[in-house]
């Protein structure tokens, strides 16, 4: 195996594994709103971990703008969907939708799908409406700016980090088989979720 390929082949291997242990991890117990429960609770639930790093996964393999505006417009629908937490304004089944983000994302990286900017946007930040929700209405007593900041600036490191793993990974035969499990692993996780 190409000595670049193994490097990004372990970390992509360690994704699919964690992913198989789905619902064992998802929404721990919060503690008060805090920054630093803020950072935590995207990377405490699995369904938020691998659907932040999904949408850098997904990301990377766009066309031009699509690549940072997927990631930035997830961080903004998000912000606004706990606004509309905060407000008392209901999204129907949100853990539905969380789930089903892992599911669809997933697919599209297990395909490695490239959609065209206008059907990816409203899919992506459709998604983040239900995560930002849940993250607000799973918050403790405390800072709500503080929590807020600290899940934005959490899940923009793990697009990030989505983003970078799919982009080191050579785009060869045996690269792209590498993210089609990946793919298949976290849209797997998704089902299981969606069943559970």
């Amino acid at each position: 195996m190409h000595a670049t390929c193994r490097n990004f082949v372990r970390p992509l291997t360690l994704l699919a594994l964690l992913s198989a242990t789905a619902p064992v991890f998802a929404h721990p117990g919060h503690d008060a709103a805090s920054l630093a429960s803020g950072l935590s609770h995207p990377i405490g639930g699995l369904d938020h971990l691998l659907a932040m790093l999904a949408v850098g996964l997904f990301a990377a393999r766009q066309q031009k703008r699509a690549r940072w505006m997927l990631p930035a417009s997830f961080v903004l629908a998000m912000l606004a969907g706990a606004t509309l937490s905060a407000l008392a304004i209901e999204l129907p089944a949100v853990e539905a939708g969380i789930a089903a983000s892992v599911l669809v994302l997933g697919l599209l990286i297990a395909f490695l799908a490239r959609l065209p900017l206008p059907a990816a946007l409203p899919l992506v930040t459709g998604f983040a409406l239900f995560h930002g929700h849940a993250h607000h209405a799973e918050m403790g007593d405390g800072s709500v700016l503080a929590y807020t900041l600290g899940f934005a600036l959490a899940t923009a490191a793990l697009h990030l980090i989505g983003f970078a793993l799919a982009r080191l990974v050579p785009d060869s035969a045996l690269g792209r088989t590498v993210l089609r499990i990946s793919g298949g692993a976290i849209a797997g996780t998704g089902a299981l979720l969606l069943g559970a």
